[in-house]
Formats: structure tokens, C-alpha cells, sequence
């Protein structure tokens, strides 16, 4: 009886330790996009994967993206403070650009044409559970449909789901975007392919613009 208390015990242990969140580290992500749409998918397929870095610490975010067609962006989330530094730097579309916003809870103007339902099925991914959150939205005439997995066990932010208010908890390990413009769909998947738990410095969420960056009130595409 006593071996069997003593198995149960440390089954317990490492379940309670499996659960805990992790609090600091790097996440790795990559986005693919596809279309139908042949002259589409053409122009898409010279994107090709566009891969993202996200550093997390003290209720603080920095997502680090780099891609040959679209440039290099930088966004820093600061949780406490509800402030978040966005950094573009895209010779095609303005050049080295910021912008600093709130990310205060949405109001109900913000969540109109927004549904999320969160579903029943979970999946594992990397280790981590993850709950099945389904959004529809519709802004602006262009209709959108997200089918994300997300996990809370990392203490991180998503800037895109900073706008999902309280039904939508966690950080998406898995998430698959499908547009609607005009008739034609553009899918956009993006999947987490690593997590490492490290020590981040904390001079990643400075959230000084870098020098040379000039201030706009919004950045192409936000």
C-alpha cells in the first residue's frame, strides 16, 4: 500500500509540474500562406514562410519577424502597462516606421463582428494542452475565419489576439486564418515549432523606438 501511495505521489508530482506555466522563454512560429487562386499563390509563394521569434518575460512580449519580401518588424507588449510598440522597417511600404498604442480591454464597438466560440476538443502540441477556440469576424467588408489551438501554460501575448477580450485565454500554438476578399480565400497558417525555456534579458522590452524610426499613429496593415 505503501509503494502504491508513494507511485501515486510522484505521478501526481510531475502532472502538477507538466501544468505549471512557464513564465520566460523563446518561442519559435512559422506562417505559411496558400490560395486557389493561381496568380495568388504565385505572389504568395515568393513570400514564402515567413517565420517570427517571441521572447516572453515579467507580463512582457517581443515577437521579432524578418522576411526578404516584407521586411523586418519588431513588437513589444508590455501587459501591466497596456501599452504596445510596434517597429516596421519595409523600404516598400514607408520605410523604418513606429507606432505606440493601447491595448486597454476591448470595448463593445472593438468586438462587434466578432464571435468566439471555444470548443470541446483539446490537443497536445509540443507538450503543451491546448484548448480549440474558434472566431469569425467580418471588418471592413473582408470576412475571416480563425481555428486556433491555444495553450495556457505559456505566459506570453499574441498581438493578434490582444483584441479577442475575456472569451479567449492563452497564447495560440496553433492557429489557421482563412480571408475572404472579394470572393477569394488566402489561408494563412501559422504553428508554433518550438519552445525553449530560457533566461531572457530584459532590455528585449525596452520600449524605446530604435533611432532612425520615424512615429506614425498606425503602421501599414494594423
Amino acid at each position: 500500500m505503501k509503494k502504491y501511495l508513494f507511485v501515486l505521489l510522484v505521478v501526481f508530482s510531475f502532472s502538477a509540474i507538466a501544468q505549471d506555466a512557464l513564465l520566460e522563454g523563446v518561442v519559435t512560429s512559422k506562417m505559411t500562406m496558400s490560395s486557389e487562386n493561381s496568380d495568388v499563390q504565385a505572389q504568395l509563394a515568393m513570400i514564402g514562410d515567413i517565420k517570427s521569434v517571441t521572447y516572453f518575460k515579467d507580463n512582457k512580449t517581443r515577437t521579432e519577424v524578418n522576411n526578404p519580401m516584407t521586411g523586418e518588424s519588431i513588437s513589444i507588449i508590455d501587459s501591466e502597462a497596456k501599452k504596445m510598440l510596434a517597429m516596421m522597417n519595409n523600404p516598400m511600404v514607408g520605410g523604418k516606421q513606429y507606432a505606440i498604442t493601447d491595448i486597454a480591454k476591448p470595448s463593445e464597438e472593438d468586438l462587434k463582428g466578432m464571435t468566439i466560440t471555444k470548443g470541446d476538443e483539446t490537443k497536445t502540441i509540443l507538450g503543451y494542452v491546448c484548448n480549440a477556440y474558434q472566431v469569425l469576424m467580418n471588418k471592413d467588408g473582408v470576412n475571416m475565419t480563425m481555428d486556433i489551438f491555444s495553450t495556457e501554460q505559456i505566459n506570453a501575448v499574441n498581438q493578434q489576439t490582444t483584441s479577442f477580450g475575456a472569451d479567449f485565454k492563452g497564447f495560440p500554438m496553433y492557429m489557421k486564418m482563412t480571408v475572404n476578399q472579394m470572393g477569394m480565400d488566402i489561408i494563412m497558417i501559422n504553428e508554433v515549432t518550438e519552445v525553449k525555456e530560457e533566461t531572457v534579458d530584459s532590455e528585449k522590452f525596452n520600449m524605446t523606438p530604435l533611432e532612425g524610426y520615424k512615429k506614425v499613429d498606425k503602421l501599414p496593415g494594423m
